[in-house]
């Protein structure tokens, strides 16, 4: 069994003119299905560093982290490994977004109410019901 980590983040920006809340989301190339920046890892990295280079790498928005969330999902992506994957939510105020090449499609800001809809794996909603708990919780909802 091989074992694999990653990190990503929840990315909620705020547009003060509309009111609205948006999450940033990738769409994949291969599959074409949507879900959040996150990548493996790196050497000496700790998981918030790696969610924080993950986003900038994948979309180029810079973020701040949200204290006190801290989202595990695991699964086996192919036969024989097992992965980890460990989301924080953050914030930006950043609406230039732009994809790395290759392996991302598209980067695309989606309304926080409408975001469930676009996303196909469970894991992914589980992550973000919580994170919309959270939001609530904080603005005292």
């Amino acid at each position: 069994m091989t074992f694999e980590k990653s990190c990503g983040a929840l990315v909620i920006r705020h547009d003060a003119q509309t009111g609205n809340d948006y999450i940033l989301m990738i769409r994949h190339r291969p599959g074409g299905y949507r879900s959040f920046p996150k990548g493996h890892v790196e050497p000496g990295e700790t998981e918030r560093e790696t969610a924080m280079r993950e986003v900038m790498e994948e979309t180029s928005v810079r973020i701040t982290l949200i204290p006190d969330f801290r989202h595990v999902v695991c699964y086996t992506p192919a036969p024989a490994v097992e992965k980890e994957v460990v989301y924080f939510l953050a914030r930006t105020e950043q609406v230039d977004i732009r994809p790395r090449r290759g392996e991302i499609a598209q980067v695309e800001w989606i309304p926080l109410l409408q975001a469930e809809r676009y996303l196909t794996h469970e894991n992914d909603k589980r992550v973000l019901n919580a994170a919309r708990d959270k939001l609530n919780a904080l603005a005292g909802n």
